[in-house]
């Protein structure tokens, strides 16, 4: 089995640095992408049916392609969303504390294609290890001749910078993630504009995750067919980081093709649950995504499937419930965090998810009335797509309507008998 993304990733988790990085082919992609023009580049990446890791799945190249390739610009940015503020999610930190190098290659080979000539890597505020190992191999790659106003003597221009976020959930949102590279407060913006057309600084502007600019090398490198060829389902091109946290007995991340399913994730490579406990239920792609349950154990993890059984796959990195953890103590835990969270700018998030809290809390705490299940029934309603100005109201509602709809006999039990089902 290939693991393009992690092949170079030291077992004791100490990063690759340039001169090792060159040794194992390194930036071999931008020698190749710089002899191609740049609309190939992207025509490319949008063959290889790569899809955006962050939790959109949309395609890559298909994004690239809206950025305007005619006309004058003062600039036209790349920026690496490194934010990972989903709860449970934890496989960007993997990446760029261990292999940094292929964030920036792929940086420099997307830039190229839509022809931008200064990006930002904006990780975390809390990663401060990550943002170390970063920092050095960029400078490592301006002294190489990889980054600057000459790359490579082809005479392209490409300056990266790295950017310490002040750390809010909702820079996960592109736009709210330009504001605040920006030096605004990070709420999400009006579309349209897209941020392609006029995103930082009102400049064209691409946001990619940073596992998905790490997948650009091998794209490049190996071509379409490879790649497609990586993934057990057509239509997803590629290998996926997915996860699992929670009580398993090996909690952890692995690179494994796409349409591997939930049961070999949880069983085969997480080693099952703890002895004493079983599977309740799982939150397949991060905080904000619906319950998956033991009826769906044997589905692909691939966007489609996860899709078709009423969740998304997101990050791909799974919350895991077992039958000794209170599901309403989680879903209140998730739902203080999207609270906290909420930018604050529209009504439904704002005031709908302290109240949802409060609720919940009260359930939690043996206090609620059975009206009080249809309230938070409507609050998903609500709160839903489309009623809030951006998807992390909708997010925050998806542990909660899927919480209600499988382990509706949790909540009803702590109404009537004040207590949770196992004790």
């Amino acid at each position: 089995m290939e693991r393009p993304l992690t092949k170079n990733i030291r077992p004791d988790g100490k990063p690759v640095f340039i001169k090792e990085y060159e040794s194992l082919g390194g930036y071999q992609s931008v020698k190749k992408a710089l002899k191609m023009q740049p609309k190939e580049v992207t025509e490319l990446v949008k063959k290889s049916n790569l899809k955006g890791r962050g939790g959109a799945g949309f395609n890559t190249g298909l994004k690239w392609s809206f950025v305007p390739m005619e006309g004058e610009f003062e600039h036209k940015y790349l920026v690496a969303n490194g934010d990972e503020m989903e709860p449970g999610t934890f496989k960007d930190r993997l990446l760029i504390e261990g292999d940094p190098h292929q964030l920036i290659e792929g940086m420099i080979v997307t830039a190229f294609a839509i022809q931008a000539d200064e990006g930002y890597i904006f990780i975390r505020g809390e990663y401060a290890y990550a943002a170390d190992v970063v920092a050095k191999a960029l400078a490592e790659a301006y002294e190489a001749g990889y980054l600057g106003s000459n790359i490579m003597k082809t005479g392209y221009k490409f300056n990266l910078h790295l950017h310490t976020s002040v750390g809010r959930y909702i820079c996960g949102e592109e736009t709210a993630l330009l504001n605040s590279l920006e030096g605004k407060r990070a709420n999400p913006r009006a579309k349209p504009p897209f941020p392609q057309v006029s995103g930082l600084f009102g400049q064209p502007t691409i946001v990619n995750n940073i596992e998905t600019l790490c997948n650009i090398p091998h794209i490049i490198n190996n071509g379409v067919e490879w790649y497609n060829g990586l993934s057990l389902t057509p239509g997803d091109g590629g290998t996926k980081l997915f996860g699992a946290s929670g009580k398993v007995k090996k909690p952890g991340l692995w690179e494994l093709p796409f349409g591997v399913t939930l049961r070999e994730l949880l069983e085969d490579y997480a080693g099952g649950m703890q002895d004493g406990l079983k599977f309740k239920g799982c939150l397949p792609g991060g905080a904000s995504t619906d319950f998956l349950v033991a009826e769906h154990l044997d589905i692909k993890m691939d966007y489609a499937s996860v899709a078709a059984a009423g969740s998304r796959l997101g990050t791909g990195t799974m919350i895991v419930l077992d039958d000794k953890t209170c599901p309403v103590g989680m879903v209140l835990n998730l739902e203080h965090f999207f609270a906290q969270e909420s930018c604050g700018f529209c009504t439904p998030c704002r005031e709908g998810l302290p109240w949802t809290e409060k609720i919940l809390r009260k359930i939690e705490e043996g206090k609620g009335e059975m009206k009080d299940l249809d309230i938070l029934q409507f609050h998903t309603k609500f709160m839903g797509p489309g009623n809030t100005f951006c998807a992390l109201a909708p997010g925050a509602m998806a542990p909660l309507q899927s919480a209600l709809k499988y382990f509706r006999e949790d909540f009803e039990l702590h109404i009537k008998e004040h207590k949770c089902s196992w004790k």
